[in-house]
């Protein structure tokens, strides 16, 4: 694993799936979620800590999805999430889920730093991007 790229496993249950044993789609975002939530846990961070040290918030700004298979009640899935590039205030993440070689699910996640304030956009602050290992 590198320094920009977390894999999550991922059970599906009854509670994912639809009565057809299909995941819903919507579900897809939360395991995606998880990942980028790992990966921040990774670097010895937590939401609760970017906000009380730093005085920042990490939000999604915009998602791209494309759905290619479905996963089904049973399957064992990996969430992964891959920091693809750093501008200013924003994080663009490339993000898949997949069942062994399989892609079923890709996404471009683009997060956005915040002022916890006022919500207002904000520059990832030195320290944090350091920390983060995301300068530069």
């Amino acid at each position: 694993m590198n320094s920009r790229r977390i894999e999550v496993p991922v059970r599906i249950y009854h509670e994912d799936t639809d009565a057809g044993g299909v995941v819903y789609h919507a579900n897809y975002l939360r395991y995606m979620e998880r990942a980028r939530t790992d990966w921040l846990h990774e670097r010895g961070l937590d939401h609760d800590r970017v906000a009380s040290e730093y005085g920042v918030l990490f939000v999604v700004r915009s998602v791209e999805v494309k759905f290619q298979r479905p996963a089904r009640l049973g399957d064992n899935l990996l969430a992964v999430a891959e920091l693809a590039g750093v501008r200013h205030g924003l994080m663009l993440f490339r993000q898949s889920v997949v069942r062994g070689t399989q892609s079923l699910v890709r996404a471009q996640v683009m997060v956005a730093c915040v002022t916890v304030k006022d919500f207002t956009a904000a520059v990832i602050p030195p320290a944090l991007a350091h920390f983060l290992g995301v300068e530069g």
